[in-house]
């Protein structure tokens, strides 16, 4: 006859304090997981930009054929071979097969050039802004992840640098994907102090002037902000300089804006990409900005979330206005993103869109596209990719939209400077 065991209650007791201690390790483990996930993802990052941009190499835009810089700067073919050939104006190299190419820096200087030769049609070759024209600045936002801000930002800084506009870009998310598409790896080239939080901290002993954080970037013409997590401080530290009703804090939305007044004069157009969450960062974002463009994607999901982000926008801007700050914007555009024209549903929610809020959905759409997204692999834009990188047809299509677009958004800023 088998013989039942007793149970020991003080067995059953260290029984149940080695299950807590257990699940106590289990819980240290996790984090112990995480930390050692980041740091072999951080790691493979360093790994994989090193062979991409070996040491002591910084990103390199590429050249520019004469036919693409003629249609850049509206000089004609002809003209800019003769000018080679009589040596006026700045050398381009040559390839193996002898064609000429610029870099942006060249086409910048023939733009200079032909500006003073041709003061009557200055602005066509050279359209920075002039007397009584206004710092555009044009934040891109939305809440919801994975809505194409940044590749927005790039694609549109890039597009105007190489028309000739002097552009500056803010990088306001923590996640900094903004500054590794410049070659920036946030962890690793962006340092303390260096970022937005610099310049928008309350410690006046080690605040920075934005000019001091700026940073010239290899595509002449855009300069950079960078961010990391340090940009994540401005929103732990704002709520406690509100609780504590400091004076400085009662003007939290207001930094941004003023340190922005600082190098007004060094650009055209300032573009700052917004995390995805409605902050205090995206907050004083709004609040500095000139104008607003609105990435969503045409599916229902992101489409509700873009709804409950313009209810608590709508709320916080209220709040804003009740403390004397007054949203004086030239235009908030919504652009569909990630589009796949052939797919019934997203035209439907597109349409719907378009229903909805008429003009103020601009009319040319972001579309999906391999090449942006081939691009977007090697932390490029479009504009950096070489004919022959990928198929003809694909990134000729991939082109014309990503201008379509960018041109859109071009000519809104020009109507608000009063251009026709």
């Amino acid at each position: 006859m088998a013989v039942k065991p007793v149970f020991d209650r003080q067995e059953g007791k260290m029984a149940i304090a080695q299950r807590a201690e257990n699940d106590v390790q289990l819980k240290e483990d996790a984090a112990a997981k995480i930390l050692r996930h980041a740091g072999l993802l951080s790691n493979q990052l360093q790994q994989l930009r090193t062979r991409m941009y070996p040491p002591r190499s910084e990103k390199a835009l590429r050249s520019f054929l004469t036919n693409e810089v003629s249609k850049l700067t509206s000089i004609p073919d002809s003209t800019l071979k003769l000018m080679s050939s009589e040596g006026r104006g700045p050398t381009p190299s040559r390839l193996e097969n002898n064609h000429r190419v610029y870099t942006l820096a060249q086409i910048n200087e023939l733009r200079e050039l032909f500006a003073k030769q041709k003061p009557a049609e200055a602005l066509r070759f050279l359209p920075r802004r002039r007397p009584g024209e206004h710092l555009q600045v044009l934040a891109i936002a939305n809440f919801k992840g994975g809505s194409a801000k940044t590749t927005t930002c790039v694609h549109l800084a890039h597009y105007l640098a190489l028309h000739g506009y002097r552009v500056l870009t803010l990088d306001l998310d923590p996640q900094a994907s903004l500054s590794a598409m410049f070659g920036a790896q946030p962890e690793i080239d962006v340092g303390a102090n260096e970022t937005i939080y610099a310049a928008l901290r309350y410690d006046e002993a080690e605040r920075r002037p934005i000019k001091d954080i700026i940073r010239k970037t290899y595509f002449d013409g855009v300069d950079l902000v960078p961010g990391n997590l340090e940009v994540m401080e401005y929103e732990h530290e704002t709520p406690r300089v509100l609780a504590n009703k400091s004076s400085s804090g009662a003007i939290f939305f207001e930094r941004l804006k003023l340190a922005l007044a600082d190098v007004e004069q060094d650009y055209d157009v300032v573009i700052l990409d917004t995390p995805p969450s409605l902050g205090f960062l995206t907050l004083s974002a709004i609040y500095a900005a000139t104008s607003m463009v609105i990435t969503v994607h045409p599916a229902m999901l992101d489409v509700a979330s873009m709804s409950q982000f313009l209810l608590m926008m709508g709320d916080l801007i209220s709040v804003l206005n009740e403390s004397g700050a007054q949203l004086d914007q030239d235009f908030i555009r919504y652009l569909v993103t990630r589009h796949d024209p052939n797919d019934a549903p997203q035209s439907q929610v597109v349409a719907m869109l378009r229903h909805m809020f008429g003009t103020d959905v601009l009319l040319p759409t972001a579309i999906e596209s391999t090449a942006v997204e081939a691009a977007g692999l090697a932390k490029r834009s479009i504009y950096e990719l070489e004919m022959g990188q990928i198929g003809r047809d694909t990134h000729k299509r991939a082109r014309e939209a990503v201008d379509s677009v960018n041109e859109a958004i071009i000519r809104l800023i020009n109507d608000s400077w009063g251009r026709t």
